[in-house]
């Protein structure tokens, strides 16, 4: 199917001009920051791509500026609700609070304010509820979306919202995309244009604050790289010496000088290199750094004493929050930063790094893709992670992504990227990752149930292929298979031509010539294998009479041991023992060579000849091998004797024999006299027939794999109308039923699994706390083999999700036949802390009995909190059922789980 770009006149509207930047920001901006603004105000969409810090997001709050100016509004989207909190907190303080809203699923502030942050999921599911190119209630008056953080397209489980975000998005409004640098921003840029309107790319690789690069071992901190920051620094070079070593040697080496974090530290603090985030890929790994940490102070008498002010208010607030064993460390400017820590200390570790209270923050992969947290220096660990395919090095997108981080604007003139010494990478691999270039955004566009129902329920099924096939997934799929479609065109082209040459033939007569030509061939095996046949019968017949054969018998040769076409004249000149009950025989043949034979290569003994009586005083060259199938060329001796072997008569062929040649003499006769003989372009010919059906089969062959992986995303699409359809969430005209209008208002990984559990009416009958973990289990997956708790689910849980079981089975087993890899989760180990929290828990009771982290333990409960608050607008579900999730919502949200957005 063929899928139209946007026009540029494509539902345009005309955006008056904003006012000078000038008058907006009191400094003077970069350059790339103003050809952004003056793209907007020609009524252009934005690809932004600049590093990290260098100032992309003014270009958003631009937007915002010219919005409020006009009475517009503005949507400003982030990846991430830590994300969108700090980007509300930082609105508010800007653009005042009457005029900043906030929306991100569990919290809804201001939500009609002239711009509004949310995550980009929250926007992806408003435009579901608006058919394509129309602007829906929820969107009025708003000119422009920011999506920051773009490059998150790139993850595997999300990118595909930013993708949605963009086809869906009304052609009126423009767009500004704000993204690390990508290698192929250019392409992002085209597809935009491609399918939302006249787009431009604003690439930038100007960093305001420049990197430094350093490496670090036991010894100190080093440059990484040469004076050009191109190449390994040449003091390093000596490291290859290490390759002589064996690999245990070099292992222990490289280990020894492995620097410990007090010493990284302290190198730090002497070349004020302070503040710093310091990377570590483990939870446990950052939790262990700060215990390393533990006799350090990185803040002065001043900064103590702030900190204690700040940290004691928030205890006082926020009892028994405080993270277990980092407390101390904390007072003294030393904190960590992961998935695992409960979600308002982490706030308070944000806050209080920000504010340059925390001069350390042990930090996990996650900070670099999330909020706003730079320091003067970024410290890298190590340049491998295991990930779920094994260990592997870093990838240059997320090197980058934790060196961007380094150097605050208009407060450091140098930023600082440290790598260290490990037992397994060194410089060399640094100085790699740090002068690669940043990798390309690649699709992860991924067709959903929820994305199926939602588009059926405004557009056709044309309409929604049409969408579909406009993803940046296809987009680069189309430009990826440019050389296969090259390909087919040249092959098409290429049998045009040789059936043009061919239309003339006679193909009747043609298939005829080749019947009488196959007959031929057949009849001529046959006569090679019975003319075999009695060749080894005439040997077995000879073998007693060579027992009395003497030196001088004329002999005709051929057999297993003289693989010759025609039998070769020659003349015994000696009998040695064999290895069986036949002699070997020593022959000279008339090709003046000695022969080594067996009895059985014996095709004729012609006694009727007088012997040749010179062999007798031949013997045998030392030189030659006594074993059958050894050849020796004779000499000027031997060349006299052979001129004496007579000339042999035709060996008289069997009955049989003579039969068959007079078959193969009679169809090579009709075959000669066949029409097709008398063309004198026969082989040209019949070479280009056959090419025809082999260029055809491969043209076929070619059109199917093009056609396959050119249609890969639509038939995704339509594998999940089948399987909806058997379900009965789609009625034959693809519109969704009651049941699929149900499961189109849900999110989650498998939209269709947690409709089909709670349309069930299983969980009718469960009380709000049982409620809660029944949910619950259909969110998490499996825990690892090294997690406990002994909070288990009571028993009216335990069988509410054993009667789903049957159900579940059944969808596995029609998503395995449409090869369909969505979840369909149904975990019970973990859900009785959902429902034991639901119960009124204390939190500190709740955390002793798992070894779960307390972040684990509020992410699960709080993807449990958006499934009820889901749950509470699902069409036709029944009404009892929505208000128990309501109450078991209410049970659930308190703190440390409840967000609270300042």
């Amino acid at each position: 199917m063929t899928v139209s770009p946007i026009s540029p006149q494509a539902g345009s509207v005309s955006i008056a001009q904003g006012p000078p930047p000038a008058d907006v920001f009191a400094f003077d901006l970069d350059r790339f920051q103003l050809e952004a603004i003056e793209a907007l105000n020609a009524n252009k969409s934005v690809v932004v791509c600049a590093p990290t810090g260098s100032g992309k997001t003014l270009v958003g709050e631009y937007a915002i500026y010219r919005a409020l100016s006009q009475g517009k509004r503005v949507f400003y989207t982030t990846p991430l609700k830590a994300l969108s909190n700090q980007k509300f907190r930082d609105f508010k303080e800007q653009f005042g609070e009457d005029r900043a809203g906030l929306l991100t699923g569990d919290v809804s502030i201001n939500r009609d304010a002239p711009v509004v942050v949310m995550t980009t999921e929250i926007f992806r599911n408003m435009l579901y509820g608006t058919p394509i190119g129309q602007i829906g209630t929820s969107m009025t008056d708003v000119q422009t979306v920011v999506l920051d953080e773009c490059h998150y397209m790139n993850d595997s489980q999300r990118g595909t919202v930013w993708e949605e975000s963009i086809i869906y998005c009304p052609f009126e409004i423009q767009l500004v995309a704000l993204s690390a640098t990508v290698a192929n921003s250019q392409q992002l840029t085209d597809w935009l244009n491609y399918v939302h309107g006249p787009t431009e790319l604003i690439y930038s690789d100007f960093r305001p604050v420049p990197l430094r690069f350093s490496f670090g071992n036991y010894k100190g901190l080093f440059p990484l790289l040469d004076d050009e920051g191109k190449r390994l620094h040449p003091q390093f070079k000596s490291e290859r010496r290490n390759r002589r070593k064996p690999r245990d040697q070099v292992k222990r080496d490289l280990r020894a000088e492995t620097p410990d974090i007090p010493f990284v530290l302290a190198q730090l603090q002497q070349r004020d290199m302070l503040p710093a985030i310091y990377f570590i890929f483990s939870r446990r790994g950052c939790d262990r750094a700060v215990a390393n940490a533990a006799g350090l102070s990185l803040v002065s008498d001043r900064e103590a004493a702030l900190l204690k002010t700040r940290i004691d208010s928030f205890l006082v607030k926020n009892p028994g929050a405080a993270r277990d064993g980092q407390l101390a460390a904390l007072y003294r400017g030393i904190a960590a930063h992961h998935a695992g820590i409960l979600p308002a200390w982490k706030s308070l570790v944000e806050e209080l790094f920000q504010d340059g209270l925390i001069k350390v923050v042990f930090a996990t992969e996650t900070l670099a893709a999330g909020i706003n947290m730079p320091a003067r220096t970024t410290v890298i660990s190590s340049l491998s992670k295991r990930t779920d395919r094994g260990h592997r090095l870093l990838n240059a997108s997320e090197f980058l992504q934790m060196a961007g981080r380094a150097g605050r604007r208009g407060k450091d003139i140098q930023g600082y990227v440290v790598t260290l010494q490990t037992p397994f990478e060194g410089a060399k691999e640094a100085a790699h990752l740090a002068t690669s270039q940043p990798d390309p955004l690649v699709s992860q566009f991924t067709p959903t149930y929820g994305m199926v129902l939602n588009l059926l329920q405004t557009h056709s099924l044309e309409e929604a292929r049409s969408l579909v096939e406009r993803s940046f997934g296809q987009y680069l799929s189309t430009i990826h298979l440019i050389p296969y479609q090259e390909e087919v065109e040249e092959l098409a082209t290429e049998l045009e031509q040789l059936q043009a040459q061919t239309a003339e033939v006679d193909l009747a007569q043609v298939a005829q010539y080749e019947k009488l030509n196959q007959r031929l061939k057949a009849e001529e095996r046959l006569l090679r294998t019975l003319q075999e046949q009695a060749e080894v019968v005439r040997g077995k017949d000879l073998a007693p009479a060579l027992q009395f054969a003497v030196a001088g018998t004329v002999l005709a040769l051929k057999g297993p041991s003289m693989p010759v076409k025609e039998p070769l004249p020659a003349v015994l000149v000696l009998k040695v023992a064999g290895s069986g009950r036949f002699p070997y025989l020593v022959c000279l043949g008339i090709d003046n060579a000695w022969h080594v034979v067996k009895t059985e290569d014996v095709a004729g003994l012609y006694g009727e000849f007088p012997r040749i009586s010179a062999v007798d005083r031949l013997e045998p060259p030392v030189a030659l091998p006594l074993r059958p199938g050894q050849h020796l060329a004779g000499d000027e001796e031997t060349l006299a004797i052979i001129h004496r072997i007579p000339v042999l008569p035709d060996p008289e062929d069997a009955p049989e024999v003579i039969e068959q040649r007079e078959r193969v003499e009679a169809v090579a006769a009709q075959l000669e006299e066949h029409p097709v003989s008398q063309w004198t372009n026969r082989k040209y010919l019949f070479k280009a027939l056959h090419n025809l059906d082999a260029l055809a089969a491969t043209l076929a062959e070619k059109r199917g794999q093009l056609g396959r992986m050119s249609e890969r995303y639509w038939q995704e699409f339509v594998n999940l109308i089948e399987i909806l359809q058997y379900f009965e969430c789609l009625d034959e005209n693809h519109k969704p039923t009651e049941l699929g209008q149900a499961i189109a208002t849900l999110r989650g990984e498998n939209e269709l699994w947690l409709g089909l559990a709670l349309m069930s009416g299983e969980f009718d009958r469960l009380e709000p706390p049982q409620l809660a973990a029944a949910c619950a289990a259909l969110l998490i997956e499996e825990p690892r083999p090294d997690t406990w708790t002994d909070a288990l689910p009571t028993d009216g849980v335990l069988a509410t999700l054993e009667d789903l079981s049957d159900q579940r089975r059944e969808l596995f087993k029609i998503q395995r036949r449409y090869r369909v890899m969505l979840p369909i989760l149904l975990e019970d180990e973990l859900i009785g802390l959902v429902e034991q929290w639901a119960l009124g828990a204390e939190w500190s009771d709740l955390s002793a009995r798992t070894s779960l982290d307390d972040g684990d333990v509020v992410r699960m409960v709080r993807r449990t909190l958006d499934l009820l608050s889901q749950v509470i607008h699902v069409p036709y579900l029944a009404g009892d059922l929505k208000d128990r999730a309501s109450e078991a919502r209410a049970l659930l949200d308190r703190f440390p789980v409840s967000e609270t957005v300042d």
